[in-house]
């Protein structure tokens, strides 16, 4: 008996092992420029996974117990520094230059990535993005919340830094998208039948405090990594920390499109116009 017990023991191990992987991953610091709900183009940095601008923040996804060996590469003119916030060490990446680390990822969750250098700074201008870290299968979106003062872009990228004591952003941004933009990215649109285990992963990347709200159904807290005794919690409307990363579990029971968007109602505006923000909706089939 006690045979058997380490035998199964050693197989339970072994094959732990097995399902857990190296993963492979490569991110540049890009800049160009991004384009709020109004039109307006303002300077822009991203993470991203090719050595070319896209406004949308590279998204790492991996499983519980995986190894992520990471370069980042920074292509801008300027010095770089690279944090996962709760995991990494702080990296100064020089111009041209990179970093190289890996780091076991145990525990499903979400992570921020960003820069930290003359923080926030750098992380306003975008360059923020997510780790996210699964134990299942279920359908996922995926939440990168930042909001912007447009005015203060072009400061921070020409080395002249704002008062934040005077900040007050005026773009509100999922993914890099305003409504009615974020409803085409399939990514962030939260959408499924009746019945359906959907999983929402969330970092707020900007400087404000932000509380989204579902109409119409009730999300269940699986992971906070600030406020790790929320895990457990339902409820329809989920506040998200500068910093912070929230992973919410949604089982649709009815169908219906149901508004989806910021309850700090400035935040569902673009430039003061509505709803030109942080404003979506969910839609769930019979």
């Amino acid at each position: 008996m006690i045979r058997s017990f380490l035998f199964y023991s050693l197989f339970l191990l072994f094959a732990g092992n097995l399902s857990a992987a190296t993963v492979v991953k490569e991110l540049y610091i890009v800049g160009d420029s991004l384009e709020v709900a109004s039109g307006l183009k303002i300077p822009y940095l991203t993470f991203n996974e090719q050595n070319s601008f896209s406004s949308t923040n590279a998204r790492i996804i991996i499983n519980s117990g995986d190894d992520l060996d990471l370069t980042v590469f920074n292509t801008d003119s300027v010095t770089h520094e690279f944090e996962i916030k709760g995991i990494s060490s702080v990296y100064s990446i020089p111009v041209g230059g990179s970093i190289q680390f890996t780091s076991t990822f145990s525990n499903p969750g979400a992570f921020v990535f960003h820069d930290p250098l003359d923080y926030p700074n750098y992380a306003s201008v975008g360059l923020g993005g997510m780790i996210v870290v699964k134990d299942h299968s279920f359908n996922s979106f995926y939440w990168n919340i930042k909001e912007h003062e447009t005015s203060w872009n072009a400061q921070v990228v020409n080395g002249n830094y704002p008062n934040w004591n005077t900040y007050y952003p005026d773009f509100f941004t999922i993914n890099g998208k305003s409504n009615p933009n974020i409803n085409a990215d399939p990514d962030a649109r939260i959408t499924g039948n009746v019945g359906d285990t959907i999983y929402l992963y969330m970092t707020n990347t900007g400087q404000s405090i932000h509380a989204m709200h579902l109409h119409g159904y009730h999300a269940e807290v699986m992971y906070s990594s600030k406020f790790p005794q929320h895990v457990g919690r339902s409820k329809d409307s989920q506040g998200i920390y500068p910093g912070e990363a929230v992973v919410l579990r949604i089982v649709p029971d009815k169908p219906g499109e149901y508004p989806v968007h910021d309850h700090n109602l400035i935040a569902t505006t673009g430039g003061n116009a509505y709803p030109l923000g942080m404003f979506t909706t969910i839609l769930i089939a019979p």
